[in-house]
Protein backbone atom coordinates (compact mmCIF):
# COMPACT_ATOMS: atom_id res chain seq x y z
CA UNK A 1 0.00 0.00 0.00
CA UNK A 2 2.70 2.47 1.00
CA UNK A 3 4.82 1.53 -2.01
CA UNK A 4 1.97 2.43 -4.39
CA UNK A 5 1.62 5.85 -2.77
CA UNK A 6 5.38 6.44 -2.95
CA UNK A 7 5.47 5.31 -6.58
CA UNK A 8 2.61 7.66 -7.48
CA UNK A 9 4.33 10.58 -5.74
CA UNK A 10 7.57 9.71 -7.52
CA UNK A 11 5.86 9.76 -10.92
CA UNK A 12 4.17 13.10 -10.22
CA UNK A 13 7.46 14.55 -8.98
CA UNK A 14 9.24 13.32 -12.10
CA UNK A 15 6.73 15.07 -14.37
CA UNK A 16 7.05 18.34 -12.42
CA UNK A 17 10.85 18.04 -12.45
CA UNK A 18 10.96 17.53 -16.22
CA UNK A 19 8.64 20.50 -16.77
CA UNK A 20 10.67 22.74 -14.45
CA UNK A 21 13.94 21.87 -16.17
CA UNK A 22 12.58 22.28 -19.69
CA UNK A 23 10.90 25.64 -18.95
CA UNK A 24 14.10 27.24 -17.67
CA UNK A 25 15.80 29.81 -19.85
CA UNK A 26 19.27 29.08 -21.14
CA UNK A 27 22.07 30.68 -19.16
CA UNK A 28 24.86 30.69 -21.67
CA UNK A 29 26.90 28.24 -23.67
CA UNK A 30 26.01 25.21 -21.58
CA UNK A 31 28.64 22.49 -21.42
CA UNK A 32 30.79 24.17 -24.04
CA UNK A 33 31.17 27.22 -21.78
CA UNK A 34 32.63 25.05 -19.01
CA UNK A 35 35.45 23.82 -21.22
CA UNK A 36 35.86 26.83 -23.49
CA UNK A 37 35.62 29.53 -20.85
CA UNK A 38 33.12 31.91 -22.48
CA UNK A 39 32.53 33.54 -19.10
CA UNK A 40 34.10 33.23 -15.66
CA UNK A 41 34.16 29.79 -14.08
CA UNK A 42 31.62 30.62 -11.34
CA UNK A 43 29.15 31.97 -13.88
CA UNK A 44 29.59 28.91 -16.09
CA UNK A 45 28.96 26.49 -13.24
CA UNK A 46 26.33 28.27 -11.13
CA UNK A 47 24.76 30.69 -13.60
CA UNK A 48 24.40 34.43 -13.14
CA UNK A 49 20.89 34.66 -11.67
CA UNK A 50 20.27 31.27 -10.10
CA UNK A 51 19.25 32.35 -6.59
CA UNK A 52 16.22 34.40 -7.61
CA UNK A 53 14.69 32.19 -10.26
CA UNK A 54 11.53 30.30 -9.21
CA UNK A 55 12.00 27.51 -11.76
CA UNK A 56 15.54 26.88 -10.57
CA UNK A 57 14.40 26.58 -6.95
CA UNK A 58 11.58 24.29 -8.04
CA UNK A 59 13.95 22.04 -9.97
CA UNK A 60 16.31 21.76 -6.97
CA UNK A 61 13.45 20.90 -4.61
CA UNK A 62 11.90 18.42 -7.04
CA UNK A 63 15.29 16.80 -7.62
CA UNK A 64 15.87 16.37 -3.88
CA UNK A 65 12.33 15.06 -3.39
CA UNK A 66 12.86 12.63 -6.27
CA UNK A 67 16.01 11.22 -4.66
CA UNK A 68 14.31 10.95 -1.26
CA UNK A 69 11.24 9.20 -2.66
CA UNK A 70 13.40 6.81 -4.67
CA UNK A 71 15.36 5.95 -1.52
CA UNK A 72 12.19 5.35 0.51
CA UNK A 73 10.74 3.26 -2.30
CA UNK A 74 13.85 1.08 -2.34
CA UNK A 75 13.53 0.55 1.42
CA UNK A 76 9.92 -0.59 1.10
CA UNK A 77 10.60 -3.04 -1.70
CA UNK A 78 9.15 -6.50 -1.35
CA UNK A 79 12.36 -8.49 -1.51
CA UNK A 80 12.50 -9.93 2.00
CA UNK A 81 15.06 -12.64 1.30
CA UNK A 82 18.54 -12.28 -0.06
CA UNK A 83 18.97 -13.18 -3.72
CA UNK A 84 20.27 -16.68 -4.33
CA UNK A 85 22.60 -17.75 -7.06
CA UNK A 86 21.80 -20.69 -9.28
CA UNK A 87 25.37 -21.85 -8.71
CA UNK A 88 24.61 -22.44 -5.02
CA UNK A 89 22.12 -25.18 -5.87
CA UNK A 90 23.31 -28.79 -5.88
CA UNK A 91 23.71 -30.44 -9.23
CA UNK A 92 21.48 -33.44 -9.87
CA UNK A 93 21.92 -35.06 -13.27
CA UNK A 94 18.75 -35.74 -15.23
CA UNK A 95 17.56 -39.36 -15.29
CA UNK A 96 18.98 -41.44 -18.10
CA UNK A 97 16.55 -42.16 -20.89
CA UNK A 98 16.87 -45.23 -23.05
CA UNK A 99 16.03 -44.88 -26.70
CA UNK A 100 15.49 -48.06 -28.71
CA UNK A 101 17.82 -48.32 -31.68
CA UNK A 102 16.27 -49.55 -34.89
CA UNK A 103 18.65 -50.82 -37.57
CA UNK A 104 18.51 -49.23 -40.98
CA UNK A 105 17.23 -51.44 -43.80
CA UNK A 106 19.99 -53.17 -45.69
CA UNK A 107 22.54 -53.28 -42.87
CA UNK A 108 23.56 -56.34 -40.85
CA UNK A 109 24.65 -54.46 -37.76
CA UNK A 110 23.03 -55.46 -34.51
CA UNK A 111 22.68 -52.84 -31.81
CA UNK A 112 24.92 -53.24 -28.78
CA UNK A 113 22.93 -54.27 -25.76
CA UNK A 114 23.84 -52.62 -22.45
CA UNK A 115 25.05 -54.82 -19.65
CA UNK A 116 22.48 -55.87 -17.06
CA UNK A 117 22.84 -53.93 -13.80
CA UNK A 118 23.90 -57.00 -11.79
CA UNK A 119 26.89 -57.97 -14.00
CA UNK A 120 30.31 -56.70 -13.02
CA UNK A 121 31.79 -57.39 -16.45
CA UNK A 122 29.98 -56.76 -19.69
CA UNK A 123 30.66 -59.02 -22.68
CA UNK A 124 32.60 -57.42 -25.50
CA UNK A 125 30.68 -56.76 -28.71
CA UNK A 126 31.25 -59.16 -31.57
CA UNK A 127 33.78 -57.95 -34.18
CA UNK A 128 32.35 -57.03 -37.55
CA UNK A 129 33.92 -58.18 -40.79
CA UNK A 130 34.93 -55.62 -43.33
CA UNK A 131 35.00 -56.63 -47.03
Amino acid sequence: MISRILLTLLAIDAVILVAAVLLQAGKGGGLAASFGGVSSSTDAIMGTRQAGNLLTKLSWWCGGLFLGLAFLLSLTSRSTSAPRSILDQTFTPPPAQTVPVTPQPGTNVLPIQPAPPGDAKAPAPAPTKTP
